[in-house]
C-alpha cells in the first residue's frame, strides 16, 4: 500500500480531515452550486489534496416539525435509519436485508461511515468515505440503500424506546437538565423548539409514524447536498444521482415540491418572569435568557461580535470580569445566541453557591442591561475583533469543518463567498453597530430566569 493510502486511511478512521487551505490561501475557497432536475440543490468544495470525501444531506424535517404529542418523532426517525436496511435489486442484484449488526459491519468494512441526526431545524445525513473507485462505489450504493430503503425494525424500536426512557428517567436527576427544561418552556411556549422528548411522547411514536414522516419530509426535491472532497463537479452530480437513486421522485423531473405548512415564529416575551425550583445540589444553576434572532437576520457579524465581548468570550468577557473576578460569585459564566430558522434563545447561564444565587442574578441582570444600553469599549471591540479574525482559519482546516460551514451557508441561503467575506464583516463591524443590534435584539427587563438549587 502506498504512502499516500496509507495516511488517508489513518486520517479517516482516526476522524482527521486534512488540511484543506493555508492560512493564506483561505481568501478564496470556490463554492459551485448546481440543481439537478429532481429538485437537489448541490453545494461542492473540491479539495483534491487527500483521497477523501464527506458528503452532507439536509432535510427540513427537524424537530421543529414534530407534533406537541410526539416530540422526539425527528430525533428517533434519525437514529432508526442505522438499525437495518430492506432488501432490494441493484444493477439487477437482489440485495439481501441487512440488520443493524450486518450494516454496522458492511461499513466497518469499507472504512467508511454513513449517519444519521436530527436538529431543531434540520434531519442530517452524512457520509465519510475515500474517494478510491472501488470504496468509493460500494460507499455510495450502501448509503443509497439507508438514505432510501430503511427498514425501521418494530422489535428494535421497542428496544430503543427502553433504552430511550431509561435515559430520560437519569436525566431527570440532573440539575442541569431540569433547569433547561424549565427555560426552554419559559422562553418559547408552545413553539417547537421548547418541545421535550418524555416517555409520555415516546410511548405514542410507533414506526408508521417514522415511516410516514419519511414519504412526506424525505424527498429529493426537499435536499440540500454539501460535499467537500477529492471528487470533480461531473463526480460529485453523479454520486448524488446514485446516493438518492432509491428514493422516490428521481428518475424524471417532478412537480414543483409538495409544499410544507409554516411554522409559526418564537413570539417575544410580553413580561419578565421568574422560576424558582426547590433541587438539593451544592451549587444553583441559573439560567436568563429571552428569544434571540433568525440565522438570516442582518444583525448577525454585530451580534457575534458583541456577544463575544459580553459573556462567549470566556476569561475575557465583560459578564466573566464582573461576576466572576469582581465578586467570586461563579467560576465560570458564559452567554450565546442559538440563531436557526426561527429566533433562537439569547441565553446567560452560571452556577454558583445557592446562597449566593440572587446577588449573581442581579449582577448578571445589571451588566446585559448595562452592555445593552452602552454597548462595548474600543478596547473591547479591537479585542474581540483581533481573536475572532485571529481564530478564523482554525474553523476551515479539516474537510469536516469546511463541511460544517459550507452546509450553513447552503441551508441559511447565505451568499456563496461567505467565507471569503466572512473576516471583512467582523472587522467592519463598530461600537455602534453592536449597541444598535443588541438595543434592537436584547430587551434585559423582559428576560426570563430561572434559578434551581437550595430552597424554593
Amino acid at each position: 500500500m502506498n504512502t499516500v493510502k496509507k495516511i488517508a486511511i489513518y486520517a479517516l478512521l482516526t476522524g482527521a480531515g486534512g488540511l484543506l487551505y493555508s492560512p493564506s490561501t483561505l481568501a478564496g475557497i470556490p463554492i459551485e452550486h448546481w440543481t439537478q432536475a429532481s429538485g437537489i440543490q448541490i453545494f461542492l468544495v473540491q479539495s483534491p489534496a487527500i483521497p477523501m470525501l464527506d458528503v452532507q444531506i439536509d432535510f427540513d424535517a427537524g424537530s421543529r416539525r414534530d407534533p406537541a404529542d410526539q416530540a422526539g418523532l425527528a430525533s428517533v426517525s434519525a437514529s432508526m435509519t442505522s438499525k437495518g436496511v430492506l432488501a432490494g435489486a441493484g444493477d439487477g442484484v437482489t440485495e439481501p436485508a441487512l440488520d443493524e449488526n450486518a450494516l454496522s459491519e458492511a461499513w466497518a468494512d469499507l472504512g467508511a461511515s454513513f449517519g444519521a441526526s436530527a436538529s431543531s431545524d434540520r434531519i442530517s445525513f452524512s457520509l465519510r468515505s475515500l474517494t478510491y473507485p472501488d470504496l468509493l462505489s460500494k460507499a455510495t450504493q450502501l448509503a443509497a440503500r439507508q438514505l432510501g430503503e430503511p427498514a425501521f425494525p418494530q422489535a428494535i424500536w421497542l428496544r430503543e424506546r427502553e433504552r430511550l426512557n431509561a435515559s430520560i428517567k437519569e436525566a431527570n436527576t440532573r440539575p442541569a437538565t431540569l433547569t433547561a427544561r424549565a427555560f426552554a418552556a419559559a422562553v418559547y411556549g408552545q413553539h417547537p423548539y421548547g418541545f421535550e422528548m418524555t416517555e409520555a411522547t415516546l410511548a405514542r411514536i410507533e414506526v408508521s409514524d417514522m415511516k410516514a414522516l419519511y414519504r412526506r419530509l424525505i424527498l429529493p426535491c426537499r435536499a440540500k447536498v454539501t460535499m467537500v472532497g477529492a471528487v470533480n463537479r461531473a463526480q460529485a452530480d453523479d454520486l448524488v444521482s446514485q446516493l438518492f437513486s432509491r428514493l422516490p421522485a428521481t428518475a424524471n423531473a417532478p412537480a414543483p415540491c409538495p409544499a410544507l405548512p409554516a411554522v409559526a415564529e418564537v413570539r417575544p416575551l410580553d413580561q419578565a418572569a421568574e422560576q424558582r425550583i426547590a433541587f438539593d445540589s451544592a451549587q444553583a444553576h441559573v439560567l436568563i435568557g429571552q428569544p434571540g434572532f433568525k440565522r438570516d437576520d442582518p444583525d448577525f457579524f454585530a451580534l457575534t461580535v458583541g456577544n463575544y465581548i459580553l459573556g462567549g468570550g470566556g476569561f475575557v468577557s465583560r459578564l466573566t470580569h464582573e461576576v466572576r473576578e469582581q465578586r467570586g460569585l461563579s467560576y465560570s459564566v458564559y452567554s450565546y445566541f442559538a440563531p436557526g430558522l426561527h429566533a433562537g434563545a439569547f441565553t446567560l447561564g452560571l452556577q454558583t453557591r445557592p446562597d449566593q444565587a440572587q446577588q449573581a442574578v442581579q449582577v448578571s441582570r445589571d451588566v446585559v442591561a448595562q452592555f445593552v444600553a452602552k454597548g462595548p469599549t474600543e478596547a473591547e471591540l479591537k479585542a474581540a475583533k483581533d481573536h475572532l479574525i485571529g481564530g478564523f482559519p482554525l474553523l476551515l482546516d479539516s474537510n469536516r469543518k469546511l463541511l460544517g460551514n459550507v452546509a450553513n451557508i447552503a441551508w441559511n441561503k447565505l451568499p456563496l463567498n461567505y467565507l471569503d467575506t466572512w473576516t471583512q464583516q467582523v472587522q467592519k463591524v463598530s461600537a455602534a453597530d453592536i449597541r444598535a443590534a443588541f438595543a434592537r435584539k436584547l430587551q434585559p427587563e423582559k428576560m426570563v430566569t430561572v434559578v434551581l438549587g437550595g430552597a424554593s
